[in-house]
Formats: structure tokens, C-alpha cells, sequence
């Protein structure tokens, strides 16, 4: 790997949820030993938001922000790409399982969107209009490669946010009964990989 110095992940002090935690994850799963800084999202966030802008650790006042190699990158789907990289693993080999990563990686976004917005309140149109189609449509993709990830038996990075997807629409109570039978044996493959099962385990409500 090329990276020289541990890398610090600045993100929400917000449990499992959001955009950092897909971060995390995937540090975890591929050894990356990182500095994990988890700002209190209350009252004080608008300040630190200022702070981390004039600090040059990020430009919007938003994270995730990875600092890494000497530089800062922001988004969290550019995050990954860029880990992937450093690290020669979890990217597609060829131009079209480059090009599914990134079509399924812009669903995630799409879906991402949506449930921020019903953090404010869960829509009948968000749970059962938005929800079913978009597992739905992940459930094409990963048909595409017979599983159980999006490239077949290769992990790569948009599953970290397939993931992601799935646990926090269960977290707010929006994820579907039943799951595309698909998407519901990558979940599975997902969490029995030894470093996911693991940090599962680290951060059940119980042993919080």
C-alpha cells in the first residue's frame, strides 16, 4: 500500500449512520489502520463545520473528510475510489465492471438523497414507492455477476455502500420485509467477512 502515515477520518459522532460509516468500513475490512475523529453533531457542529473549512479540511463544511498521503479528500464515494487505488483492491479490472461500479454508486447516491431527506420524516412514498424500486434495481446488478457481490465472488468499494444502504433503511425502520433474494445473499456475505463481522460485533447498542 502507499500510504506513508495513518490516515484520519473526520466525520459525525453519529454511530452506524451516514456517509463516514461506509468509510469505516471499508478501512476495516481492507487493515487500514486509521485516526477516527467523531465530531458531536449538536449545537457546537455549525462552529467545528467553520473550523474544519478554515483548516483546509474540507471546503464545504461537511464530512467525511480523509486525510491521507499529505492531502484531504472529501466525499465519501470519492474516498473509496481513491482507497481502492492506493491500494491496488476493491476497483473493477476492466472498463464495463469499472463502468457497473460507478452506475450502481450513483443508485446508491440517488437512494442516499431520498433518505436523508426522510430523516425529517418517512414519506408513504419514500417506504413503499422509492425504497422497493431501488433495492429492486440494485437487484439487476447484482444478478448480473451471480454474486454474492457486485462483481461476482470480488468485493469492491460500491458494496461497502450497497451496504450501507440496507442497514441504515433497517435503522429507520424503511428496509422491505423481504429483500431481493440477491440482495439479501449479499448482505449476508457482506457481514460474515471476518473484519465486518467483527466490527459488528464492537458496536452492537449493548457494547456501546
Amino acid at each position: 500500500m502507499a500510504t506513508k502515515s495513518i490516515p484520519t477520518l473526520h466525520y459525525l459522532d453519529i454511530g452506524r449512520m451516514g456517509r463516514g460509516e461506509v468509510v469505516r468500513l471499508f478501512m476495516r475490512d481492507a487493515e487500514i489502520k486509521f485516526n477516527d475523529i467523531r465530531h458531536p453533531y449538536d449545537a457546537t457542529w455549525p462552529a467545528t463545520s467553520e473550523r474544519l473549512k478554515q483548516e483546509g479540511i474540507t471546503r464545504t463544511g461537511k464530512v467525511p473528510a480523509l486525510l491521507i498521503n499529505g492531502i484531504v479528500i472529501n466525499q465519501h464515494i470519492a474516498i473509496l475510489r481513491y482507497l481502492a487505488r492506493d491500494i491496488g483492491r476493491y476497483e473493477g479490472e476492466t472498463n464495463h465492471e469499472k463502468f457497473q461500479l460507478d452506475a450502481v454508486s450513483d443508485v446508491y447516491n440517488d437512494w442516499r438523497t431520498q433518505w436523508v431527506a426522510s430523516l425529517k420524516g418517512v414519506t408513504d412514498e419514500y417506504r413503499n414507492k422509492f425504497v422497493p424500486q431501488y433495492y429492486n434495481v440494485i437487484a439487476e446488478y447484482y444478478s448480473a455477476n451471480n454474486g454474492p457481490y457486485l462483481l461476482g465472488d470480488r468485493i469492491s468499494y460500491a458494496d461497502f455502500a450497497v451496504y450501507q444502504s440496507i442497514d441504515n433503511d433497517e435503522r429507520i425502520g424503511t428496509l422491505p420485509s423481504k429483500l431481493p433474494e440477491v440482495v439479501q445473499k449479499f448482505r449476508e456475505a457482506f457481514e460474515a467477512r471476518p473484519n465486518i463481522a467483527a466490527y459488528i460485533e464492537e458496536n452492537r447498542p449493548e457494547k456501546a
